[in-house]
């Protein structure tokens, strides 16, 4: 049976409702020659299928269906627990916006610190997990979305390549991203609203959903050079922004011509409630394409990930990099080090 991709009222529970199902077809598939009670474990499945709405009870039967001899399945349930915790913090709107972005910072961040078998666990768990959402999903009677997760080249394990450099602009893309910026045909209402939302990706760093998420108040004016923007991240926490006020108040003023009235929002749909991520994603795209630019990875998180590694290349400050990105661990912004990599490669010449 194929289920809605979205299904639930939020992002909430619709992860919910994919890992539960999921965690009861591994309990349907996994070797169960270990297994001591099968009447037990029949009852904890049919509990699975039909009262199982939260992360709590989910956890809750897996350790019952462990306590009977189902160990393996612990190797899928606390992957799929952490990614529950990480991404319900991220204000995503859709299960569309997974990616293998998305992902790989989900996995730098939650397996730091952890063994290699450990990291190929988290990294199996996800593949089996979006594997089974790819057949199992229908966007309508004919079709499916497919996510096509591979994770081929994350680098979190040990090795000789160690963490794979992000997908980022060259200084000379950046010239010409930041001109199409200006350039890039849109709508009259809403061109100048893209290229803020655009700017912002560029030169602050920000998560998409903590642009969308902005209120026009989160701005204030310092020094009557630059915007000050108090920042709502992971886990409620806030971090400050900062960028230079003539970046964007052209923008800021033209479009409060087509914003809705009373709306705090500082980049709202014309309804005045907030834009979707995968309308970020078009527009991104289509600056780039404008551009003649084409990356590996295309997407807004390609910018911040453009911004992350030339602050560390002009300032050498790692910290400075965890704070504008408002990174829980600074292992996580160790992956922009990547120019202190490539430097080492005039080493191997000398002789």
């Amino acid at each position: 049976m194929k289920y809605e991709l979205d299904y639930g009222d939020d992002i909430n529970e619709s992860i919910v409702f994919w890992i539960t199902n999921f965690i009861k077809f591994k309990l349907t598939s996994l070797s169960n020659t270990k297994v001591t009670d099968q009447v037990a474990l029949s009852i904890i499945i049919k509990e699975l299928k039909e009262n199982c709405f939260d992360i709590d009870t989910l956890l809750l039967l897996t350790k019952r269906a462990r306590k009977i001899g189902m160990n393996g399945i612990n190797t899928y349930t606390s992957p799929l627990i952490k990614f529950h915790e990480y991404f319900t913090q991220l204000y995503l709107k859709s299960m569309k916006e997974f990616d293998e972005d998305l992902l790989s910072d989900f996995l730098s961040v939650k397996t730091a610190g952890l063994s290699d078998s450990s990291k190929k666990n988290y990294r199996i768990a996800l593949l089996s997990f979006f594997s089974y959402i790819d057949k199992r999903n229908k966007l309508n009677e004919s079709s499916s979305f497919r996510f096509n997760i591979e994770l081929k080249n994350w680098g979190g394990l040990g090795g000789r390549s160690g963490v794979k450099n992000p997908a980022f602009l060259t200084e000379q893309e950046i010239h010409k991203f930041i001109t199409s910026i200006d350039t890039c045909p849109f709508a009259k209402k809403s061109i100048e609203r893209n290229r803020l939302i655009v700017k912002l990706l560029l030169f602050t760093g920000m998560r998409i959903s903590e642009i969308l998420s902005l209120k026009t108040k989160d701005l204030t004016i310092v020094d009557d050079e630059y915007y000050e923007i108090r920042i709502k991240g992971k886990g409620n926490k806030y971090r400050v922004a900062m960028i230079e006020k003539d970046k964007i108040r052209k923008q800021i003023h033209n479009f409060n011509e087509y914003k809705p009235l009373n709306c705090p929002l500082l980049v709202p749909n014309f309804k005045g409630n907030e834009l979707s991520q995968s309308y970020v994603y078009r527009i991104v795209e289509k600056i780039l394409l404008h551009a003649g630019i084409r990356k590996e990875k295309n997407g807004p998180h390609m910018l911040r990930h453009t911004f992350g590694s030339f602050l560390y290349k002009k300032k050498k400050d790692l910290v400075l990099v965890q704070e504008a990105l408002g990174h829980e661990d600074i292992k996580t912004s160790r992956i922009y080090t990547h120019f202190e990599r490539e430097k080492l490669k005039e080493t191997t010449d000398i002789w």
